[in-house]
């Protein structure tokens, strides 16, 4: 059984439900539908204080003891359940943590993290010497897991005894997960909080389809079997033990896990597995969120507490303000966006950035330059509405079919790229190469859709097969890797490594700006895309150009930085030439120091201030002390060069 990841790949390219991943909650809840007999009734339609009625405070009845008496839950004719705020708020401040009431790593990263803490491996790890699939940190992070993992250890041995021979399937973390949930309510009694609060959670059971040939049917049922065979159970009704009362109960579980989900990251926001909270599920859903999820791993945070989910402000809320996350990727056009909430979440969102008022600006995720170059934008042409003027000097787009295709040929390629990323790399990077250039040079901004999804993948790409940067560094491949790619066998020259650490640099710089237009400051994906950046810059360079006689370099021109590119504040063919991007020597360690600068302070804001911006946010603060050595170092040889100089006239 494929895990959770790719039941959700498989998802995406059926075109049914959609679980974006690209923001922080993968897919969370919607409090706007018909709730389960204990809950209240909902209306179809989200949106961000439309609803004229007063927030009540709903009875939780000893239920969600997480959230802290700073917050409410309250509930409204036209959002139903939500999160409210009793104080005012400021961005970067730690709204709550909890620790997920469930949570499984996936398949390919059992090895190499903790599956109770969600710790990387260090030294090495404890392999349980039952199942001998899930690794621990040490006795106590097994001991901490075996409220769950007693009952699976056997089940997972009872499958691979079960599977057909030379299989080596697992049950995915979905499984994993449901079944979890199933032994804990068997233990604890369908009347504890606990079990309470997992079904108090979202269905949309009723709204799903009738027709067994869907895919979505198909997964439901692929989905059921699995389970029913994970606990050695010979039919649904023997479900009974474990509190549900035939297939309808066990369709309304998986809903609720499918539509509750959260994606558990690493402090990066590489996804590891996945996770079920129902107080942090009782967040609403914003394209414009004030609110974020995110999984830090604070240095004060005890081990037994991890994996800690924490809800972090990403602006300043106001009393009685509601919290609200965003449930997809907010860097789509709204088209997308909605399409993936009507088909995940069964509601129509009407936040203010999917119901602009009149007078709104031109949203720069559907946005392109002035063709006059008089440095505004346009809305991108639609087949629909295919004038479209610049928003500051009224100047038409007349050729909107050539811009019409660009945006078309480059959805299909960010398809194929995405689906390519991991089977195939260097042919998803020959279509991000290939296709960047023509949506610039058809007028897109940095954020426009298909381009920012085709510069954060290319971006990706490139920085995950970087060649090695010190030239005395010669990597060995085994003879697979050699023959599956026989070109990145070939020794790299230190010329070649710098044009491919430049080029990295370039991409990380174009999503980075492609993401600050649509992104709130200090937004996590903002900030560690600024992380990024930083890093590359502060690499040492294999062949420094600022050596060269002008001309010389590989830097000598930056074609792909031409026209909007250059700059974020840049109209489409500026008659000047860019100035040589990336910089080398001393210009690019200072470069590096404040791109650095500038992400600790996007990340004190996205993993929380008192957090110290998580992980990535500490060890860009050691990354910057580092620098700060060497720009004295710099400095100082520089000092000494001038007072050690011959003096003229002596």
């Amino acid at each position: 059984m494929s895990d959770f990841a790719k039941l959700k790949q498989s998802r995406k390219a059926h075109q049914k439900r959609s679980f974006v991943t690209g923001d922080f909650r993968e897919p969370g809840k919607r409090e706007s539908d018909v709730f389960d007999k204990k809950s209240v009734v909902d209306s179809e339609v989200s949106s961000q204080g439309t609803s004229s009625s007063r927030p009540d405070l709903l009875d939780i009845r000893g239920q969600y003891s997480a959230i802290p008496p700073a917050l409410e839950v309250r509930v409204t004719e036209g959002n139903g359940r939500g999160i409210y705020t009793k104080f005012n708020r400021r961005p970067g401040e730690i709204l709550f943590s909890v620790k997920p009431h469930i949570a499984a790593l996936s398949n390919q990263h059992l090895e190499e993290y903790c599956s109770s803490c969600f710790a990387p491996k260090a030294d090495s790890l404890r392999r349980c010497t039952g199942c001998k699939l899930l690794y621990y940190c040490d006795e106590k992070c097994q001991a901490a897991d075996w409220t769950f993992h007693r009952h699976e250890c056997t089940g997972i041995q009872k499958w691979v005894a079960k599977r057909p021979s030379g299989s080596s399937s697992f049950p995915g973390d979905a499984i994993r997960c449901l079944v979890r949930i199933l032994w804990r309510k068997q233990k604890l009694g369908s009347q504890s909080v606990w079990a309470r609060e997992i079904d108090g959670m979202q269905s949309h059971r009723t709204s799903l389809s009738r027709d067994s040939n869907t895919h979505e049917s198909q997964l439901y049922a692929q989905l059921a079997h699995s389970i029913v065979n994970f606990l050695g159970l010979n039919s649904p009704q023997e479900l009974a033990e474990f509190g549900l009362n035939g297939v309808s109960d066990l369709v309304d579980l998986i809903s609720r896990f499918t539509t509750n989900t959260f994606t558990v990251s690493t402090p990066s926001l590489a996804p590891l597995g996945s996770c079920v909270s129902p107080a942090v599920a009782l967040i609403n859903h914003s394209c414009d969120p004030n609110a974020v999820v995110v999984f830090p791993r604070a240095t004060e945070t005890a081990k037994g507490d991890e994996p800690l989910m924490q809800v972090i402000a990403l602006k300043n809320i106001s009393v009685d303000d509601e919290i609200l996350t965003a449930y997809i990727d907010t860097t789509l056009p709204r088209d997308l966006r909605q399409k993936h909430l009507r088909e995940t979440y069964h509601f129509t969102c009407g936040c203010n950035l999917c119901a602009p008022p009149t007078d709104a600006s031109v949203d720069w995720r559907e946005a392109m330059w002035c063709p006059k170059k008089c440095g505004g934008i346009c809305p991108l042409p639609t087949e629909q509405n295919s004038l479209v003027r610049c928003s500051k000097c009224q100047a038409p787009v007349r050729d909107t079919d050539a811009v019409l295709d660009a945006v078309r040929v480059g959805q299909e390629g960010l398809d194929k790229a995405e689906a390519l990323q991991f089977s195939d790399p260097e042919k998803a990077t020959r279509l991000t190469t290939n296709l960047i250039p023509i949506l610039i040079s058809s007028g897109l901004v940095p954020a426009a859709h298909p381009l920012l999804g085709l510069s954060r993948l290319h971006s990706s790409l490139l920085i995950a097969h970087l060649p090695p940067t010190d030239p005395g560094v010669e990597e060995i491949r085994s003879p697979e890797v050699q023959a599956a790619h026989p070109a990145s066998s070939q020794k790299v020259s230190p010329e070649e490594a710098q044009e491919a650490l430049d080029e990295a640099i370039r991409a990380a710089r174009r999503a980075y700006t492609g993401l600050s237009q649509v992104l709130v400051e200090g937004h996590p994906m903002r900030g560690i895309a600024c992380a990024e950046l930083g890093k590359l810059l502060s690499v040492d360079e294999p062949h420094p150009t600022h050596l060269e006689a002008p001309g010389e370099g590989t830097n000598a021109a930056s074609p792909s930085l031409s026209g909007p590119s250059a700059a974020a504040t840049s109209p489409m063919g500026v008659s000047m030439s860019p100035p040589t991007y990336p910089p080398s020597g001393p210009a690019r360690l200072k470069l590096a120091y404040e791109t650095l600068v500038r992400a600790r302070t996007e990340l004190m804001i996205g993993f929380g201030g008192k957090n110290e911006g998580g992980e990535v946010g500490r060890d860009v603060r050691n990354q910057i002390a580092e620098i700060e050595k060497e720009l004295m170092v710099w400095k100082s040889g520089i000092r000494n060069a001038w007072q050690d100089r011959p003096k003229q006239g002596k």
